[in-house]
């Protein structure tokens, strides 16, 4: 008999890895897919529109440069903190509310636009977020996603850090989230219609070594995998990481490119 996940204690260790480092560091660079998916969402000047797993805010600050009327949430009040001073900076109208993917404070159909850019999918309950995430749009309403594929690089990054600090029993995979079929299951019948296109965006660092620095300094879930590895383990981590980033950079000798795949999502609600 499986034993049943413990989703409370596995939220918890999550929101210490991403508050840990600096997210934003990493989240700023992904810019461009903020604004392509709010393009893709054709969101309209005073829409509301809820940013979820908002991070640093890149969708958010993508949606209220379109004149939405913007509230950006996450469970990392840090982070949240990063995109107001983004959004201040540019003089954009953004409210920041701290809030779980998995249980959010909004009343049912509250918006007209949910969004997600790699972050829903790190929660750790996929039925529940996928569940509150259409609760809060609104018949006619669209849910916009990015989320990374299984095949692409920072699908296989996931992989390579789980060969070395296994995942917990009986999670799904984050990767899942950026495959069709998958979304189907999980949006069901509250999706009258599910648009999903492959897109790539580049990783651009100096070299793979460049690349790992960066990473395990910033970016929560690499930080505390270093962490919690030994010496002798997280050199091998180091290895294996460097060997993936080598193995498909198409930036030659003296950089680094990294192409890596992620599945655009339009949701329509039914």
């Amino acid at each position: 008999m499986d034993t049943p996940i413990d989703f409370t204690a596995l939220k918890q260790r999550q929101q210490t890895a991403w508050a840990s480092g600096d997210y934003a560091v990493i989240g700023t660079t992904l810019q461009i897919v903020g604004e392509s998916l709010a393009e893709a969402c054709d969101l309209r000047w005073d829409e509301t529109v809820l940013d979820v797993a908002a991070g640093n805010g890149n969708a958010s600050l993508a949606a209220a440069r379109r004149g939405c009327n913007v509230t950006s949430t996450d469970y990392v009040d840090t982070l949240l903190a990063r995109g107001a001073e983004r959004a201040r900076a540019e003089h954009l109208a953004m409210a920041t509310q701290v809030a779980d993917v998995e249980a959010l404070p909004f009343k049912d159909a509250s918006f007209d636009a949910v969004l997600s850019t790699f972050g829903v999918m790190f929660a750790p309950d996929q039925q529940r977020s996928a569940a509150e995430m259409a609760r809060v749009c609104r018949p006619g309403g669209r849910i916009g996603m990015a989320n990374w594929t299984p095949e692409g690089f920072i699908g296989q990054l996931f992989k390579t850090l789980g060969r070395h600090l296994p995942p917990p029993a009986g999670v799904k995979p984050p990767s899942l989230w950026g495959v069709k079929s998958h979304l189907e299951t999980l949006f069901g019948d509250q999706a009258s219609a599910i648009a999903a296109t492959p897109k790539v965006f580049n990783f651009r660092y100096r070299s793979a070594a460049h690349f790992v620095e960066v990473f395990r300094t910033w970016y929560g879930p690499v930080h505390k995998a270093f962490a919690a590895l030994p010496p002798a383990t997280a050199a091998l981590l180091e290895r294996d990481l460097i060997e993936l980033l080598n193995r498909l950079n198409q930036g030659g000798e003296r950089s680094l490119v990294v192409p890596s795949e992620y599945l655009e999502v339009v949701i329509t609600r039914r």
